[in-house]
């Protein structure tokens, strides 16, 4: 998060999605810190789950899409 300028306020899951809530600069590619932020977490938890691996379809841990909402004002 700090490469792209993001803070990280709040993480809370369920059992098939996560919750992030952070905060970042306006001009933030946000997707690219989504993107780097899955790959980084599948990675670190295939490693440390290698078990994990059985039950993935084609090994992908994340789906492709995510959900971003936006909060405050300018």
């Amino acid at each position: 998060a700090p490469n792209y300028n993001i803070t990280l306020e709040e993480w809370n899951h369920d059992k098939d999605h996560v919750h992030i809530l952070f905060k970042a600069h306006p001009n933030t590619e946000i997707s690219k810190f989504i993107n780097a932020y899955k790959s980084a977490s599948s990675r670190l938890l295939k490693k440390e789950f290698p078990q994990i691996k059985q039950k993935l379809w084609k090994e992908h841990f994340w789906s492709q899409s995510f959900c971003l909402l936006t909060t405050g004002g300018a």
